[in-house]
């Protein structure tokens, strides 16, 4: 009959609109946040207890690997090497001078070995007089940047006193977190793109260089770290970057966003089956503009209700009006 007619002895058949569930592919995407850190970051401290006599840096200041910071009061220990080196001259030239006398029997083996073993703990002595003094020197053990000065020439330092602090900020080492999902997506040297609010409109580039090999039990997100130039040192240690990421999956099953019926929590949609609506409960997923992902509850080819579920109660008959 015409559509609305009763049918014999049953409730009139509501109109409806439908639309088939293809499978599809789908594009997700989601953004992490990223803390930056220096690729190398230390606090620069003195080995030894000494007095500051010199200062050889500016805060803030670029400097190579082996550069010299800070030179400590080393006229003590410069003493103790001068000792140390006069004493292995004599010893040296003692056991030089008997090594002669040793084929002519003047001196026996036990002798030459007393002035051989008086030789070399001489020469432990100068080594360990020259590791100290080169202690007097703080020098920088990779290229950084410095930061502030924490001391002044005059104050007493130890291996407890922090001088300043030293920052490879060439690279920068971005760590984020990433849903679990996105685990398969991730292999390293995959490029990143990240942005800062600090610099609208540019993006930073950089690869991925590592992947943690544990997921977090509690949110279920995974650490990754990326490598990114700095050159200019636009990019500071401690701020946040926004890294974006893309997952394409094939498959997917999208609804009209229409097509759901949310109720206490739980979402629903009217499937059509031989003239009827079947209500059934899925789970959704993702979100597109005017579709969502179905992840459970229906399979390609079903047919559901978009226009017209108001009208609709589960096993009452419907007129489709149109479909696809």
């Amino acid at each position: 009959g015409p559509p609305g007619a009763r049918g014999p002895g049953g409730p009139p058949a509501a109109a409806v609109l439908v639309a088939r569930v293809e499978p599809r592919d789908f594009l997700d995407r989601t953004t992490a946040l990223g803390t930056a850190k220096a690729a190398e970051s230390i606090q620069v401290t003195s080995r030894i207890s000494s007095t500051v006599t010199a200062i050889h840096f500016r805060e803030g200041q670029d400097v190579a690997a082996g550069a010299l910071l800070v030179q400590l009061d080393n006229r003590e220990i410069s003493a103790a090497l001068a000792l140390a080196e006069a004493s292995l001259q004599q010893s040296r030239s003692q056991y030089e001078r008997s090594l002669p006398l040793a084929k002519t029997g003047v001196l026996s083996t036990s002798q030459i070995e007393e002035l051989e073993a008086k030789m070399k703990m001489d020469q432990a002595q100068v080594q360990s007089a020259r590791a100290r003094l080169a202690d007097t020197t703080i020098r920088a053990p990779f290229a950084g940047t410095v930061g502030l000065r924490r001391v002044s020439v005059g104050d007493l330092v130890g291996p407890n006193t922090v001088i300043t602090t030293l920052d490879a900020t060439q690279e920068i080492r971005l760590e984020f977190s990433v849903p679990e999902v996105f685990l398969g997506e991730l292999t390293p040297g995959m490029g990143i793109h990240a942005q800062s609010t600090v610099y609208p409109g540019s993006t930073f580039n950089g690869r991925l260089t590592s992947i943690d090999s544990r997921v977090d039990p509690a949110t279920g997100a995974i650490t990754a770290v990326a490598t990114i130039p700095n050159a200019d040192r636009r990019l500071k240690p401690g701020m946040f970057l926004t890294v974006a990421l893309e997952r394409a999956r094939q498959g997917v099953l999208m609804v009209p966003e229409e097509a759901l019926n949310p109720r206490q929590g739980r979402q629903y949609v009217f499937l059509v089956q031989d003239g009827r609506a079947i209500e059934r409960q899925v789970e959704i997923g993702a979100r597109s503009p005017g579709l969502v992902e179905i992840r459970q509850g229906l399979a390609a080819g079903d047919v559901v209700v978009t226009d017209g579920i108001q009208r609709l109660r589960d096993g009452v008959p419907v007129d489709v009006l149109q479909g696809n």
